[in-house]
């Protein structure tokens, strides 16, 4: 049996690159659970975050490289809800819900739920269509990311000096679950990234806001990590009421 051409073994390896980043957020969205269970929930937040990051950088790497597929699109959906539906309601459920009573499971379920329905729409709106610069509705890693951050942030002073008024370990981390929840299937827009180059001004404060966010997370990740997530989250949602308001204005007059 001859060997393959070294063009055509060197295309099955750029093909198989983008899938090996989902594979590994596979691996750690699993890691994740098992941790939870074994009760390291710190460990297991970061390992969420990990999933993240290879997330972004799987459908990256496919359009650069030209090797944007449906199989590796579903695939990365099908992975999704492990790593960002399940492993943070799971982690969420254990920490906050396993003793609420009967039914404290119902409020994580709606959780992955719709991180499911936002996967399944996200698949029906993007084919076939160009690549937009906005999200429509919460991302679900982003959503699961917020989830994953929650304890580590829960455990520092910034926590105790800023949030811990809003109780989230109790009520107000239901709200946020169902607020989470409501924004994944929801059609308040999220941009994909920040610009980031030197071209513009835009582009200059932009390039500032990821250096800042990536210096935040390699000096204090457990400080900076759930309030950048959140900040993200609260992006939408201001942005979305303040043309939701300039519409109605335009209208009126």
């Amino acid at each position: 049996m001859s060997n393959p051409p070294p063009r055509e073994g060197l295309k099955r390896v750029v093909v198989v690159i983008p899938s090996a980043f989902t594979l590994g957020n596979l691996f750690f969205g699993f890691w994740s659970i098992v941790s939870a269970f074994n009760g390291n929930f710190r460990q297991a937040g970061w390992f969420i975050l990990y999933a993240a990051m290879l997330d972004s950088l799987d459908g990256r790497v496919a359009r650069r490289m030209g090797t944007g597929s449906r199989f590796g699109a579903e695939l990365d959906s099908l992975v999704d809800v492990v790593s960002f539906g399940v492993a943070p309601a799971l982690l969420i459920y254990l920490l906050e819900f396993s003793t609420a009573g009967r039914f404290g499971w119902v409020v994580c379920f709606i959780f992955v739920v719709a991180a499911a329905l936002r996967l399944a729409r996200f698949n029906v709106l993007a084919h076939g269509k160009p690549h937009s610069h906005w999200f429509i509705g919460l991302p679900v890693p982003a959503a699961g990311t917020t989830l994953a951050l929650f304890f580590a942030f829960s455990q520092t002073d910034a926590y105790r000096r800023s949030l811990a008024y809003l109780d989230l370990s109790h009520q107000g981390l239901v709200f946020l679950l169902l607020l989470l929840s409501a924004l994944m299937v929801s059609r308040v827009e999220y941009p994909r990234g920040w610009p980031a180059h030197t071209r513009s001004l835009g582009g200059i404060l932009g390039l500032i806001l990821v250096l800042g966010i990536i210096a935040g997370m390699l000096l204090r990740p457990t400080v900076f990590g759930f309030p950048i997530v959140l900040g993200y989250v609260a992006f939408g949602v201001l942005r979305h009421g303040y043309l939701l308001f300039r519409e109605r204005g335009e209208e009126t007059e």
